[in-house]
């Protein structure tokens, strides 16, 4: 099994930049398709971007597309999420997520999920 934490979350004014990291431990995450997610207050679970193993190809929402850019390093284990001119409306707890499987992260389904790390928007 893989574990998951994200990290890098914090307070931003809108108009703001972060970079949430996904640390991975138990596997190499070099095999897996990974996401990121997030959840609001009082709101569904929504997906935000997904890469493929090797990074070579990626998947937005497009709530966040043009503005949040996922990417990879599989040497050192870690996924991200770039998140450039914050909304208020994206202040949420943020999940990164894997899969087996490209097709099943952009499908919304995941193996495994961890920790989630607070990004908080002020106007």
């Amino acid at each position: 099994q893989v574990q998951l934490v994200a990290t890098g979350g914090g307070v931003v004014q809108a108009g703001g930049s972060l970079r949430l990291s996904c640390a991975a431990s138990g596997r190499t995450i070099g095999s897996y398709a990974m996401a990121w997610l997030r959840q609001a207050p009082g709101k569904e679970r929504e997906f935000l971007a997904a890469i493929n193993w090797s990074g070579g190809s990626t998947y937005y929402a497009d709530s966040v597309k043009g503005r949040f850019t996922i990417s990879r390093d599989n040497a050192k284990n870690l996924a991200y999420l770039q998140m450039n001119s914050l909304k208020f409306e994206d202040t949420a707890v943020y999940y990164c997520a894997a899969a087996n499987s490209y097709s099943t992260v952009v499908a919304g389904q995941y193996d495994y999920w961890g920790q989630g790390t607070q990004v908080t928007v002020s106007s």
